[in-house]
């Protein structure tokens, strides 16, 4: 799990839990359960970046 997928997993949790304060409340936020579309593409961003990286990117390892 690199950063972008750590802070859309903190994201979708703390989305979770205001969701269910607003639940126990009774409130609603207008467009509130947009931001699970957001924690979503963000993760996604997390994978691509993970695909794409290679495992030597940041290996100073020289074979002569």
């Amino acid at each position: 799990m690199n950063s972008y997928q750590f802070v859309a997993m903190t994201g979708l949790v703390m989305t979770i839990l205001a969701n269910v304060i607003l639940l126990f409340i009774g409130k609603t936020v207008e467009n509130f359960n947009a931001l699970y579309l957001c924690w979503f593409v963000f993760f996604g961003a997390g994978t691509i970046a993970n695909f794409n990286s290679k495992p030597d990117d940041h290996d100073h390892h020289h074979h002569h």
